[in-house]
């Protein structure tokens, strides 16, 4: 288990019965949690949250706030900082679980005493291209299907100080624009990716996880560079077990590059009682340098 503990701006208070309660800076979120499955008593934390997300029967929810907030407001992990809004779909904008996978990859970079250039496929708002950027890498180029995260990822690298840098923000079906990316000669010397469970790019292109997983890792392979420093899959498909991407890697970068294999979850501390909350699984593969 890779533990993200090492926030100031965020908190797992407490988790339990289904819910978490969690702090993003000044505010105190209760969201629901299908991994929190173990009991826990409410007190009076849980019920002075500024924001509780209700799930509906009828699926989806909505946000019950206890008070007026702000459209936005940042926290800060380290020396980056992030964009936080509340949207429909419960999320924030950010998984804080990702900062021990951030950390991962910051290090690489920095320890690589050469240009990186990194690819983040399914890029959201964009943490670890800000994570690895910040590090030094040459060029970040960050895929992602839908325009508005984009634009949120641009906020983002407004916050951190980056617009100086060489961040490239893609609109694309990402197997798609690897797949030109290998028919253009584009090399990549580090890849990050969090596939979703299901997902549509933005011309209807159908993404499934267990269908789509490994073409998309092939396609990969054609765009890594002679010496590829990391390669880093994240997910939160339900039923799928870390041993799947430690496979995956095992059995498509090892024979090639040989390299250290490393699979697992991340999780979050829960400050209440000290057990971790489980988040997400993870695939990391590395160079020996």
């Amino acid at each position: 288990m890779r533990v993200s503990n090492e926030w100031n701006d965020y908190e797992c208070i407490d988790a339990g019965n289904g819910e978490k309660l969690e702090r993003w800076g000044n505010v105190i979120f209760r969201r629901p949690d299908p991994q929190a499955m173990w009991i826990t008593e409410y007190n009076d934390a849980w019920n002075h949250c500024d924001g509780f997300y209700h799930r509906s029967k009828s699926g989806g929810g909505y946000w019950d706030f206890k008070k007026e907030l702000p459209d936005f407001w940042t926290i800060q992990y380290k020396d980056l900082t992030f964009k936080v809004s509340p949207t429909n779909f419960k999320h924030t904008g950010l998984f804080p679980e990702q900062a021990t996978n951030w950390d991962f990859m910051m290090e690489k970079i920095r320890g690589a005493k050469r240009p990186i250039k990194v690819l983040n496929l399914f890029a959201y708002t964009g943490g670890a291209t800000m994570a690895c950027s910040k590090a030094g890498a040459v060029e970040v180029v960050h895929v992602d299907a839908s325009k508005g995260m984009n634009e949120w990822a641009k906020e983002n690298m407004h916050l951190c100080g980056l617009d100086d840098h060489k961040i490239r923000f893609i609109v694309d079906d990402c197997l798609k624009f690897v797949e030109r990316e290998a028919r253009r000669g584009h090399k990549y010397d580090a890849i990050v990716m969090d596939p979703p469970s299901y997902g549509r790019g933005p011309n209807g292109e159908m993404w499934k996880f267990e269908h789509n997983l490994d073409h998309l890792i092939k396609a990969c392979l054609s765009i890594l560079s002679e010496k590829p420093l990391f390669f880093l899959i994240n997910s939160y498909t339900t039923g799928i077990s870390s041993t799947v991407l430690y496979n995956i890697l095992k059995t498509s970068l090892e024979p090639i590059y040989g390299g250290v294999i490393d699979a697992g979850e991340v999780g979050l501390p829960i400050t209440r009682n000290h057990l971790i909350l489980p988040c997400g699984i993870y695939g990391r593969w590395q160079s020996n340098d």
